[in-house]
């Protein structure tokens, strides 16, 4: 990941609307994303059609990568890799026509060596600060194992990690197949094996 000197959030808006890259905004620095690995893309597709699949009866729709989200108090935009709203999503629209999510409730990041300690770290703790944010779901792209961080209270998260020894996971009100998830996925070690 790269940085450049500070810049304001019109400036940040104006670079993004430009950009052939994704772009994050950190209190005035500007964060290029750089391209993911094929485990780490292919999970994001299995995971989002698994999500779809039990949430397109109901209320609640979910968001790829390239859904901007605001998070007010930590002075960011960031693009997580899934995101989840029930409620009436509440977009704050720039002038260069970009919308970005202000009331994500459960948020999905899959996890890679370069990201892994940001993602459990600084961006959970900024994630935090967001009043309608009530899940934080952590993904493995090495091996089969999935943490689900439930919001007990503004304190207390209760935290719940899936790995091979469990069938299914549960996200939200939808439980989905672990091997649904790493469905045709090469794991380090392992070779890819088809869902039957």
């Amino acid at each position: 990941m790269q940085t450049t000197t500070l810049v304001t959030r019109e400036e940040y808006f104006d670079l993004l609307a430009k950009s052939d890259v994704k772009l994050e905004y950190h209190s005035g620095e500007i964060i290029a994303m750089a391209g993911a690995q094929p485990a780490h893309n292919r999970i994001c597709i299995t995971l989002a059609r698994a999500l779809e699949n039990c949430l397109e009866s109901g209320s609640c729709m979910i968001l790829n990568s390239d859904q901007l989200i605001k998070i007010e108090e930590c002075q960011k935009y960031s693009f997580p890799d899934l995101v989840i709203v029930c409620k009436k999503p509440i977009y704050e629209k720039s002038p260069q026509g970009i919308d970005a999510l202000e009331n994500p409730e459960i948020i999905i990041e899959v996890l890679s060596d370069s990201t892994e300690s940001y993602d459990r770290l600084e961006k959970f703790d900024c994630y935090k600060t967001i009043p309608s944010f009530r899940e934080y779901v952590l993904v493995s792209s090495k091996k089969k194992k999935v943490e689900v961080i439930k919001k007990l209270s503004d304190a207390e998260w209760l935290s719940h990690t899936y790995t091979e020894k469990d069938e299914k996971i549960l996200i939200n009100e939808c439980y989905i197949l672990l091997a649904d998830i790493y469905n045709k996925v090469e794991l380090p070690g392992q070779e890819i094996i088809p869902a039957s």
